[in-house]
């Protein structure tokens, strides 16, 4: 009977693989993109060079975009479903959207994503201490 361990060797292979699998998924990029000129651009203009250029361009700002409306709509869905009524969603409610919006301001403002981060993080957590 076994009882779920694993042996030493099953372990050690197991390592292995799995950390040429880590460094291929490090590696990857780097083998995509090592046909660039010094200024970024992909030499040539096949349509696989075409659609990486326009994802790496795009991929990032959707990926902040669907975790900061995931984390907003979290916050709000917890909000409702522990506070009941109008004034006890709006009491949480307010420090998230004072927050998020200060995070989005900020930014446009001073285009720093630490100062952003950091201050609408902090104003969030002050108001909602304040008005708890």
């Amino acid at each position: 009977m076994n009882n779920g361990a694993v042996s030493v060797q099953k372990a050690l292979v197991l390592t292995l693989i799995m950390g040429a699998v880590i460094f291929f998924c490090r590696a990857f990029p780097f083998l995509i993109f090592r046909d660039r000129t010094k200024d970024g651009a992909i030499k040539d203009n096949s349509p696989f060079a075409v659609f990486l250029t326009f994802v790496e361009k795009v991929a990032p700002p959707v990926a902040m975009t669907v975790l900061a409306f995931n984390a907003l709509a979290s916050s709000v869905k917890d909000a409702v479903l522990e506070n009941h009524g109008i004034a006890g969603i709006l009491c949480a409610g307010l420090p998230l959207a004072v927050g998020a919006a200060f995070t989005a301001l900020s930014y446009m403002w001073k285009r720093n994503t630490l100062i952003s981060i950091f201050g609408g993080t902090i104003l969030y957590m002050a108001l909602g201490r304040l008005i708890r």
